[in-house]
């Protein structure tokens, strides 16, 4: 089963510094609008396959978010990835039918500053919170050109997609065998990355990796006390890492799994772990 991403959530006490941090490396988002829970609003970078990289803060710094509220509060940057689905209440029915926790299907919508309504259904799966591990699955309502576009910033460019999502995890064989089981996937394959301080798996052709710190110290290690598992890194898919090297501020270039991977050097995207990697 190949996974395909709907999308990956990024969090900040404000949503106009995470914008900001985006247009600094010539990323420009387009502000979406608030969320039907009353307290979230988000702007979003659209490409061109129909993912995009949702940015999301708080209207309402009075009120406990609904979504992601310890990431929000902490400035955790990564803190959910949601898949695709043709059909939200049979995802949820097969996940059940496997044991997993699942919350949903629930109706949910936001409204664009142009007054457009988007509406979607969405599940959440597993025990760890919304697309903390398992990722939320959602379909769409109203069209999906209402929800995203490609943005202005990346529209047919070399930037393609959301390319990989890497979450932070604290026991990686249990949360392998946890994806093996839920999507019938082979065993992962297994590095280590110095620059990145962690032990990496990646199952092959899928969206995703997990990583994992090699011990009670460094920044994943300290991010994972204070967030607990969740995603840690989001990788924008290139299809010419090289053209992407002259446009965009990219720190060295290293090999995951046989495709080339850069950082943004920004110093607010060192915090936010936002790179590209070869498609």
């Amino acid at each position: 089963m190949k996974l395909k991403i709907d999308h990956v959530a990024v969090a900040g006490s404000r949503l106009e510094p995470l914008q900001s941090a985006f247009v600094d490396v010539g990323l420009a988002t387009d502000y979406g609008g608030p969320h039907s829970n009353g307290v979230t609003h988000m702007s979003l970078l659209g490409f061109d396959d129909g993912s995009y990289i949702e940015l999301i803060s708080s209207l309402r710094p009075d009120r406990v978010s609904p979504w992601w509220h310890e990431h929000i509060v902490g400035d955790g940057g990564p803190c959910a990835w949601a898949l695709e689905t043709d059909d939200v209440a049979a995802e949820a029915q097969r996940a059940r039918a496997l044991g997993i926790t699942v919350a949903g299907p629930t109706h949910v919508f936001r409204d664009r500053p142009d007054g457009t309504r988007v509406e979607w259904d969405q599940a959440i799966l597993g025990d760890h919170g919304m697309g903390a591990v398992l990722p939320f699955v959602l379909k769409d309502r109203t069209p999906r050109h209402y929800r995203v576009k490609p943005s202005i910033s990346v529209a047919d460019t070399e930037l393609k997609a959301v390319g990989l999502v890497v979450l932070g995890i604290a026991d990686l064989d249990r949360a392998s065998k946890l994806f093996q089981h839920l999507y019938d996937l082979p065993p992962p394959t297994v590095c280590e990355s110095s620059s990145f301080a962690a032990t990496l798996a990646h199952f092959e052709n899928q969206p995703f990796a997990l990583a994992t710190p090699p011990g009670a110290q460094g920044w994943l290690h300290k991010r994972l006390m204070q967030f607990g598992d969740s995603p840690c890194a989001c990788l924008i898919g290139t299809t010419d890492l090289a053209a992407s090297k002259k446009r965009f501020p990219l720190g060295k270039v290293e090999t995951w799994f046989d495709r080339q991977v850069a950082w943004f050097g920004a110093a607010a995207f060192d915090r936010l772990k936002i790179g590209l990697i070869e498609l």
